[in-house]
């Protein structure tokens, strides 16, 4: 499908990925020329009831949101059979790739992802949308720390009834709240134990339920209490420990009452990492389990209703606080995820490529050149920091370069155009000088002749004198428009000056286009030549040459 433009905009460019009922690509909006995501309905659904049904539902939950953290719909298109949905695209990773790179996240760093993406639920809740499958596979991080949620390919508007065949226990099931892994209708507090159980593996590297089976690790989710993350892993402090816990309470009651009320909480773990005001009392026994004390909790709620009214009075003077928080959040995400880079292995790879793989990781490519009779010009003999070595994003890593043996033989560039013989030419590290244009019936810029001749030999860098076609032919433009004769000239090729000479008439309709030219139409001349159109004026138009 690469090279399909679909509704006679998105140029499909390179296969990005894939999912359980679409193909995602990479794709060139011809209208804007910047990169989207398209993301298209696999040809084998598209009689599927079931799947027809989640693919217009993605776009409808799509089309109901607009958020900073939420990767926006731009449009929705159907042709030739083809359902296709349009994204903003995001050059990044997912959450799920930084953790099993890192193993687990600073605090500080999770809690600033965490945030981000409760913003984004907050938002879909508000506009009735429930997204039914928060995991770190649809959390996008891209080079400048921002967070994006993917993939409402199984979200719900609240309170419908509707269930299509496997929607009960839809969600990836490491991720999903007990609800769903009992088959009832989900609600808000769905999304929020889904972030608890993305809190908990980032801060710990590891999911809370695990086993050989789906149905296993459904169970646990419905029965079994979480290990305490404070258990697994080392310098997790009690507050935002107590915070992932309330978020995966087994009663939605019990968790934070919305997305905001959950951020609040981590805002308040970050700032007093000790504190235990939190509902949640921790009783680790033999078996790691932790006991929920629901009265306390009821009466938290109380509490925190109380202190969201006091909240509202002061929003409008803690709103630069709370975006200099975000935008301290985010310098921490850069250097403690997004920073974080390793060398690409660019051995045996040309220079221009060398070139991109390194600045798509972030780093600085500088190219030092010699010579060898083992590796052709151009080509990557060796690189200052090893495969996988991890560095920072804006670090150098040097690459050499071969220019090839110290002298080679020239390529035969005679016969080809201009471009060709470029490029040619830059193969064995030549360039190639034009120092002559000459009449000739050969096409416009074929390689006449050439200094060395093919077969001699030359250092890298040296120059390939060639002698050029510079002939076109005159077209016919009498009778055009002024306007549009100087176009056709420059479809030919012609490059010189064109001197006008007025010509009067009474005819009205020849006002403007040519009576004459010179070179006559189907000449061969060269193409900086001077040309002369003789252009009819209305009588008394005519106006004196100074």
């Amino acid at each position: 499908m690469i090279g399909r433009v679909l509704g006679q905009r998105y140029k499909l460019e390179e296969f990005i990925g894939k999912g359980g009922m679409a193909l995602v690509f990479r794709a060139t909006d011809l209208r804007t020329g910047h990169n989207v995501a398209v993301k298209i309905l696999r040809p084998e659904f598209n009689n599927d009831k079931e799947f027809l049904e989640r693919f217009q539902r993605e776009a409808l939950a799509a089309s109901k949101v607009s958020h900073h953290n939420i990767v926006n719909l731009l449009d929705v298109g159907e042709e030739e059979g083809c359902r296709y949905l349009v994204m903003e695209y995001m050059r990044g990773r997912t959450l799920k790739e930084i953790i099993a790179e890192k193993g687990r996240l600073p605090e500080s760093v999770a809690a600033q992802i965490a945030i981000r993406i409760l913003s984004a639920l907050q938002h879909a809740h508000n506009n009735g949308i429930i997204h039914r499958d928060i995991k770190p596979q649809n959390i996008l991080v891209n080079s400048e720390g921002h967070i994006k949620v993917a993939d409402f390919g199984i979200a719900r508007v609240a309170g419908s009834k509707t269930l299509s065949k496997g929607d009960s226990v839809m969600g990836s099931v490491h991720y999903f709240s007990p609800e769903q892994a009992r088959g009832d209708n989900v609600t808000y507090a769905s999304d929020i134990y889904s972030v608890g159980v993305v809190m908990y593996e980032m801060l710990t590297g590891r999911v809370p339920f695990d086993g050989d089976t789906a149905v296993n690790i459904a169970m646990q989710h419905i029965s079994a209490q979480p290990k305490p993350p404070s258990l697994v892993a080392d310098g997790i402090s009690p507050a935002m420990e107590q915070v992932v816990l309330i978020a995966m309470s087994k009663e939605p009651r019990n968790r934070y009452s919305d997305a905001a009320d959950m951020a609040r909480a981590i805002r308040a773990a970050l700032q007093n990492p000790k504190a235990s005001t939190a509902s949640v009392t921790q009783e680790a026994t033999s078996s790691g389990r932790v006991r929920v004390n629901t009265g306390r909790m009821q009466e938290i709620k109380w509490q925190r209703r109380i202190r969201r009214i006091r909240e509202t009075v002061l929003l409008v003077a803690l709103t630069a606080v709370v975006l200099a928080a975000l935008a301290y959040g985010s310098v921490q995400i850069v250097q403690g995820v997004v920073n974080r880079t390793e060398a690409p292995y660019l051995i045996g790879e040309t220079e221009k490529e060398a070139l991109r793989l390194g600045q798509e990781k972030g780093l600085v490519v500088e190219v030092v050149r010699q010579s060898d009779s083992k590796t052709p010009a151009g080509i990557v003999m060796t690189q200052s920091r090893e495969y996988q070595y991890v560095m920072k994003r804006g670090d150098v890593i040097v690459i050499t370069v071969s220019t090839g043996p110290e002298k080679q033989g020239v390529p035969q560039l005679t016969g080809m155009e201009l471009e060709a013989a470029n490029t040619e030419a830059a193969k064995y590290g030549f360039t190639v000088l034009v120092t002559e244009r000459r009449e000739s019936d050969e096409k416009l810029n074929t390689v006449l002749e050439q200094t060395p001749a093919a077969g001699e030999t030359l250092a890298y860098g040296e120059i390939i004198q060639v002698v050029v076609s510079g002939s076109v032919t005159m077209p016919r433009v009498t009778d055009q428009t002024l306007q549009q004769a100087v176009s056709a000239l420059q479809v030919a090729g012609f490059v010189g000056t064109v001197q006008v000479i007025e010509h009067e008439t009474t005819d009205a309709q020849r006002v403007d286009r040519v009576a004459d030219q010179l070179p006559k139409a189907g000449e061969r001349v060269l193409n900086d030549s001077a040309v002369t159109l003789v252009i009819y004026v209305q009588t008394g138009d005519k106006q004196e040459n100074p």
